[in-house]
C-alpha cells in the first residue's frame, strides 16, 4: 500500500469535523453524500455540476489536479446509464481534461474508470470517472523507496485551478 505525505492544510479540515458533515446514511453512497449535503462546493470539493452528472476532487489524488466525473444517480455498471447520462458524463469527462490541461499543462493525463470492487474500485457501488493529470516524473524516489506520495498543493488550491479553468460550456 502507498502511504501520502500530506501537508498541515489537512489538519484544520478533520478539526473541524470536515469528514463528519459528509457521513454516508444507510443506502446512500459516499458520492450520493457528497452532492447532496447542502455544503458549499468549495469545501466538498465539487468543481462542476451539470444536470445529471458533477465533477469532484479527489480527496487523496494520485497527483494534484485529479478529479472525477460521477453520476448523480447512483450506478455501477456503464450499461446502466441513461443515454442522456452517459452523453453528459463522456462530455464532462472531456470538459475535465481540457480544464485539467488548461490548469496544469501536464505531459499526459489518465482517464478511467474501475468497473467492481475488483477493478480496484474504491467507491463500486456508484460509477465515476478518473481524470488524473501526469507529470514526467511523477513517479519518483518518494513513492519508490518510501512507498509515499507528495502532494505538492492543498486541495482547496486545486479546487480554484480547476474552477478557473473549467471549459465555458460546462459539461456540454
Amino acid at each position: 500500500m502507498v502511504e501520502r505525505l500530506w501537508a498541515g492544510w489537512r489538519i484544520p479540515a478533520s478539526e473541524a469535523g470536515a469528514d463528519a458533515a459528509l457521513d454516508v446514511l444507510e443506502g446512500r453512497t459516499l458520492f450520493e453524500a457528497v452532492l447532496d449535503s447542502g455544503l458549499p462546493d468549495a469545501q466538498t470539493y465539487i468543481v462542476w455540476r451539470g444536470g445529471l452528472c458533477f465533477a469532484v476532487l479527489n480527496i487523496y489524488p494520485y497527483a494534484r489536479g485529479h478529479l472525477m466525473v460521477v453520476p448523480n444517480r447512483p450506478v455501477t455498471a456503464l450499461g446502466d446509464l441513461t443515454a442522456d447520462e452517459h452523453s453528459e458524463l463522456w462530455a464532462a469527462v472531456r470538459s475535465a481534461t481540457l480544464a485539467v490541461a488548461a490548469a496544469y499543462q501536464p505531459h499526459g493525463i489518465n482517464v478511467g474508470a474501475n468497473l467492481g470492487r475488483g477493478s480496484g474500485a474504491g467507491v463500486p457501488d456508484h460509477l465515476h470517472v478518473h481524470v488524473v493529470p501526469r507529470f514526467r516524473g511523477d513517479t519518483n524516489f518518494m513513492t519508490s523507496v518510501a512507498n509515499v506520495r507528495v502532494m505538492p498543493e492543498a486541495l482547496s488550491d486545486t479546487w480554484r485551478q480547476i474552477v478557473a479553468a473549467w471549459p465555458a460550456d460546462g459539461g456540454a
